[in-house]
């Protein structure tokens, strides 16, 4: 996506396409997972934005939705875009690393809510499988170094 189409995406929410939403915007765009704030922080050091501002544009982002959060096991926030055509979170699935943490999002799989018992009414639903990513499973399936003994 270039510059001008995240401008015009930020503003057909209405809003302001300031440095640091087209940063975050771009950034989330071309991640492969799902990001923490620290690694948006990370990611994003040295353009000038500050760590509170960080806060309210990925805040912002989901509410406006261009973005997503979830929460992994640790109960840390990660975010991923939002895809234009279906901003609704709640339209797939997470897998979720148990050795590095990383969340990645399943397109594939659609999270489908469940028949609910009469009265109750649902916001959102999250289905998230765990287990190990590729780079974690190649990690714990590589043979060990092998020392020489004299």
């Amino acid at each position: 996506m270039s510059s001008s189409t995240h401008a015009d995406r930020i503003r057909a929410t209405g809003a302001r396409a300031t440095p640091a939403r087209l940063a975050v915007l771009r950034l989330l765009e071309s991640a492969d997972r799902a990001l923490s704030h620290h690694d948006v922080e990370t990611a994003l050091d040295g353009t000038g934005i500050d760590r509170v501002t960080l806060y309210r544009v990925l805040d912002w982002m989901v509410e406006a939705g261009l973005a997503h959060r979830v929460t992994d096991a640790q109960r840390v926030f990660r975010f991923s875009i939002a895809n234009a055509a279906s901003p609704t979170h709640s339209a797939h699935a997470h897998f979720r690393c148990d050795a590095c943490g990383k969340v990645f999002c399943l397109d594939d799989i659609p999270a489908t809510p469940p028949a609910l018992p009469r009265g109750f009414a649902s916001r959102a639903v999250e289905l998230c499988v765990t287990g190990h990513c590729d780079r974690c499973k190649q990690e714990d399936s590589a043979p060990a170094a092998q020392t020489n003994k004299d």
